[in-house]
Parts: C-alpha cells; structure tokens; sequence
C-alpha cells in the first residue's frame, strides 16, 4: 500500500481519462490531464527554488490550477499551506512571518502585499486562471521525478482560526492526511461513480482535504464551483451523487421551493460539518429531499474525528461515532481522567490522523498534545453507552456563574425549539458578583414577532434557575466565520459591558 499522497492520491490515475473536474466556464479536466498538469506546475514550484520541506504559501481564487498546485506541492516535497483569502495584510504579514515560505502564489490583485517583503518568490494566479504560475505551467513538462518522501514528512501547514490569541500553525503529515481520507472514502462508500457538488473554499480542511482528498483516493469526478449559489446547486443535484457543506448550505437550500425529493433522486448522500447543524435542520431537509444529513466532527489539527454512520442511524445533535482506527475519549478537564458515558468531559482523540503538532510553539504543543499521543481538543462532549459522540460547546465557551457549569448547547437548544426563534447563541458576560451572567443571542425566523418574557416563560420549566439568559439580544445575523462557526467571542467582546 502507497503511504504518501502523491502515491496514493494522483499517481494511479496517470492514464485515467476520466473527468475530475468540472469548472464553472463550462471546462473539464481529465484525471489524466490532471496528472500531467500537477506536473507542469511541480516544475514551476522547484524553479521558483522550493526545496522538499520548504513551505509553499497560497492565498489564491478557487480555480483547478490551486488544486494541481496542492498535487505539486506534495509531489515536489513541499508543505502546502492555503490561507483564507478573505485575511487582511496585516494577518497574511502574520502567516508569512511565522511559515517563511520560499514562495507564496497569490491573486495578481493583492501581489503588492507581498513583494519586497519577505525572503520567497512570488507567483500569480487569478480568477480566471491566468498569471504568471500559469504562464510558466504552460510552458513547463509534463512529467517530473517525484520526491522521495516518508509518510511521516509533513505535507500540510494550516493555521487555526485563532478566536482567541494567535492563530497557530498545525503541521500535518502525509500519514495524517492520507489514513484519514482512506477512512472517510471507506465509510462514506465513495466510488468512482460518484459526482460530487464541491461548493466549499479549498483553504480549510472540509473543502481541501475532506472533499478533495477522498475524491482523488476513490476517482470521483467533482462540479468545482467557484462559491455556492443556490441555483447553480440546485441545477447540478439530479446529475450528481453526493453534497459536502456547511449549514447555511442547507437553510438557503431549504428556502428554495425547488428543493424536492425528485431533484435529489440521482442523490446518496448529503455531508455536513465544521459548524453544527440544528435540528430543525435536520427534520426539515429529509421531509424535503428524503435523504437524512450525515453530520460529522473534526478540526484542523486531527482532519475528521467522528461520523455519523453512512448506514444506520444520524441523530440530529450527535456527531457519530470515532472513525475506524481513531480513539476518542471523553475526561474531566480539571484531572485528565476518563468519564463515565453520559458525564459531560474533555473530548481528547488519539490516532494516525492527529497532527504533529504547532509550528515554532513547543509550549503550546506540549499544553494540547499529551505524551501518550492524546490531543485534548477544547471541545466539551458526552459519549452515550454505545459510543456516540455529542458535543456540548467549546471549553472556552463554557459558562462558570455563581460555582454552576453551564453548557450553552442546552440552553440554544430550549431556545430554538421556541416557535419563531430560527437560532440563538448563549454566551457569558462578567458579572460582579456572580463571575459570569448568561446571555442569549436570538435570530427570529422571518415575520415573527418575539420578546423576551415569552421566551423566558417557555424555557422557563425546562433549565434550572442559573442556566437561565439574564438578557436576550435580538439580531439579524451571528457573526460567523468562513465556514459558518458562530464566533460567541465577538458576542462576548460587543455585549460584554
């Protein structure tokens, strides 16, 4: 068996014609074609001077020569490292600084953010795929010596999303990226036969390594879309197979009357992740399409965790079960020892997929990844008897008023269970005497009217006194990063007077 990506995940497919991708201008590229042009862009990559081990930064549109050039970063040797492209200058000054990229391909836009400023060479793509990478690519052959590389050489710089402090930089193996694409190709049942709708950024783990990687690994052909749209979606589901996406994929999918059972006939299976998916969700999509949402938990540092199973039972608020050869753990924050199932703990999970740890912070390695091989996560989560997962909240979204722990989780999920509350997010403020006071955001659905005495007098029979909210906020929106997490922090720093 192959233990690198470039082995596993491109190589087999050099005489392949079959399509890979499928781009929003209506072109095709062949897996074959695929291979040769991860190639090309190999040579561009080792003439810029990129070494194995050096870092390849990329802050680029979402355009099939970003994906070759992940295949020719792994096949050169190189650590890939994508970035939002949404960072401002000062962040990217952040990243470049604490990587030291030998080169960095961004949009020919923002190339002035870059230039003079730092020891790498520069390259340039742009939406429609022309600049200077390209150019060169053009140019280049179409065969190269790939690196000899071990399964545990890194392959993969990404920086978490750093709501609190620093972001940092995880380090991810080859053995990391490829044990945990074999695991999700193996449990989702993905083929070649399958066309999978890929609507998701390539910066992430969810777009980039779960939806790209498994792709690659079983052969599928992929609808690379630019951004989501509701109508193009719409119009690609009865020609394709499966949907990896985010929450807010699925409420804009639910608005559209054109969402029916017969539109998703050709469909097997829905994914969703990196934010957690109400229940209501959940209920109202399988009475629409028929198809039950696959939910499942991972995080930049350990790729995919747990799922819900393909076949058997995906219960709104459970995230599944830990992944074949993953080890998941629930313990008390305070002492590391394990809980019992059904004592709320720290999730910690052990395996092939868990990261090698932060770049340039030892400390902070040490602090989350234990001796034995245990990353503690910060998510707080509860086994049931039988092993499924669900998580409660972040550690650090963990609410401590008055000596009581209060799991916001349970109190957004009476909320939300109120008529004409469409979300909510509970957070804590400082309280002088109670050290904590309990907040609730609350987006209304549409035309309804809501206050906050309604509200209370429904939960009221539901949470002890202290989980109660002591102020309900009404919004428009939660502020939200890339992938659709509610940041309660900047609800803590805007409400926290």
């Amino acid at each position: 068996m192959t233990n690198t990506l470039y082995d596993a995940l491109i190589a087999p497919h050099a005489d392949n014609e079959q399509t890979f991708l499928d781009c929003d201008d209506g072109s095709t590229l062949s897996y074959g074609g695929f291979v040769r042009r991860v190639a090309q862009l190999a040579h561009v990559v080792t003439n810029a001077g990129v070494q194995p081990g050096d870092r390849i930064l990329v802050q680029a549109p979402k355009v099939a020569d970003v994906i070759a050039l992940y295949g020719a970063a792994i096949q050169t040797g190189a650590v890939y490292l994508p970035l939002n492209t949404a960072y401002t200058e000062a962040e990217l000054s952040y990243f470049a600084g604490d990587a030291a990229p030998r080169l960095i391909v961004c949009d020919a836009k923002d190339a002035d953010q870059f230039k003079d400023k730092f020891d790498a060479a520069i390259l340039t793509i742009g939406s429609d795929g022309t600049g200077s990478l390209a150019t060169q690519a053009d140019d280049a052959p179409d065969r190269f010596d790939t690196a000899d590389r071990d399964p545990n050489d890194l392959a993969a710089l990404l920086y978490t999303s750093g709501t609190t402090g620093r972001s940092k930089g995880a380090m991810l193996s080859h053995k990391n990226l490829l044990s945990n694409a074999r695991s999700l190709t193996d449990l989702w049942a993905i083929t070649d036969q399958d066309r999978l709708v890929h609507a998701l950024p390539i910066f992430h783990t969810h777009g980039l390594f779960v939806a790209m990687n498994t792709s690659l690994l079983a052969g599928a052909s992929v609808r690379f879309m630019a951004a989501f749209s509701v109508d193009e979606v719409i119009a690609q589901l009865p020609k394709s197979t499966t949907l990896m996406g985010v929450p807010t994929f699925y409420t804009r999918l639910l608005n559209d009357e054109r969402l029916t059972k017969t539109l998703c006939a050709n469909m097997r299976l829905f994914v969703s992740g990196s934010a957690p998916l109400l229940a209501e969700t959940h209920t109202a999509f399988e009475g629409k399409t028929g198809h039950r949402i696959l939910e499942r938990y991972g995080m930049t540092e350990t790729n995919m965790i747990t799922s819900n199973p393909y076949d058997g039972d995906r219960l709104a608020g459970t995230v599944g079960y830990p992944l074949p050869g993953t080890e998941v753990i629930i313990t008390d924050p305070d002492t590391g020892k394990s809980q019992p199932a059904g004592e709320v703990g720290m999730i910690e999970v052990r395996g092939d997929n868990v990261f090698q740890g932060y770049l340039n912070m030892p400390e902070k390695t040490r602090e989350e990844l234990r001796e034995n091989g245990f990353f503690i996560t910060g998510d707080l989560g509860v086994a049931a008897e039988d092993g499924r997962i669900s998580i409660v909240g972040r550690q650090k979204d963990l609410i401590i008023s008055g000596g009581y722990n209060i799991y916001p989780k349970e109190i957004e999920d009476a909320i939300n269970d109120v008529a004409g509350v469409l979300e909510s997010a509970v957070f804590g403020v400082k309280h002088d005497d109670f050290g904590e006071s309990v907040c609730a955001a609350i987006i209304p659905e549409a035309g309804a009217t809501l206050d906050d005495q309604a509200i209370a007098g429904q939960i009221e029979p539901l949470l002890a006194r202290f989980k109660h909210p002591r102020r309900y906020i009404f919004r428009e929106a939660l502020p939200r990063n890339t992938m659709g997490k509610v940041q309660k922090n900047i609800l803590r720093e805007e409400y926290g007077s």
